[in-house]
């Protein structure tokens, strides 16, 4: 069972329908190559499933969550996330942030002063499948089995 998602927004902004823009405005995914993690519960899987053409998902682990918090976090101003903000959010390091997110019990987005997002480069390299189809039809939307290596060349 999964405990949280790693969500990546994988279209632009143009021809957007106003629901979908909604749902991914409550997702913080307002920019192309954003990315949050959110913890997996009935509501985020139904808001994940009614925005998959503009998506990407998968399960994500603890290293990977590490990672997106050493390289892509930030705080106001832009700046990275330093150890003293990581312990003025009530956690010992960035192992113990990365764990409670990937486990679900600790949201981007209830924690204050780090941005609810990371933004992402486009892959270096360039997408391996289409990026106009679901992952099923050999695409890149919707439940991606191998995003989480997409995201680490996106890094």
């Amino acid at each position: 069972m999964a405990k949280a998602f790693l969500v990546v927004r994988m279209k632009g902004t143009v021809n957007t329908p106003y629901w979908a823009r909604t749902t991914l405005d409550l997702l913080h995914l307002d920019k192309r190559f954003r990315a949050t993690i959110i913890p997996a519960k009935d509501n985020t899987k139904g808001m994940l499933d009614k925005i998959k053409h503009y998506v990407s998902w998968q399960e994500i682990d603890v290293p990977t969550t590490k990672e997106l918090l050493e390289k892509k976090a930030r705080k106001e101003g832009y700046k990275k996330l330093t150890p003293e903000d990581i312990a003025k959010l009530g956690f010992k390091s960035t192992d113990d942030l990365a764990q409670s997110l990937a486990e679900g019990t600790a949201t981007l987005s209830k924690l204050k002063t780090v941005k609810p997002w990371f933004a992402l480069s486009p892959p270096r390299g360039g997408f391996k499948r289409k990026t106009k189809k679901m992952y099923g039809e050999g695409g890149i939307l919707g439940n991606h089995k191998e995003l989480l290596a997409q995201v680490r060349i996106m890094m």
